[in-house]
């Protein structure tokens, strides 16, 4: 008895090569929507606006903005965790951003390294 294969299937290198192609452009896609998301700005605020802090898509930031009203000298801590806040949330944007661009990119496709 000889087994069947599903079509598209058995045809060794050619399949093999049409997938490489396939790879070699997702991972060009990958790059350029890369460069896209680290040329992007990303903004976000915490205490209801107080505090602003723009990032790029490098995770790097770009301007931190205080309303004179939060300027506190007896509580210096709110004023810090403000910041960390704003900090983090901005940084949580860049990455679900970058997350679901690469979804689109890769349809779902998890691969360990990748990106």
């Amino acid at each position: 008895m000889k087994a069947r294969l599903p079509q598209g299937y058995g045809k060794g290198p050619s399949n093999m090569q049409g997938m490489l192609k396939q790879a070699q452009k997702m991972q060009e896609n990958i790059a350029a929507k890369q460069e896209e998301i680290n040329a992007m700005e990303f903004k976000t605020s915490a205490g209801g606006g107080v505090v602003e802090v723009t990032i790029t898509g490098t995770k790097e930031i770009k301007s931190l903005t205080l309303k004179p009203e939060i300027v506190d000298p007896e509580d210096i801590e709110m004023l810090q965790d403000l910041i960390v806040a704003a900090v983090n949330e901005a940084i949580r944007m860049v990455e679900d951003t970058t997350a679901k661009e690469m979804d689109k990119i890769t349809s779902g496709l998890n691969v360990p390294g990748l990106f």
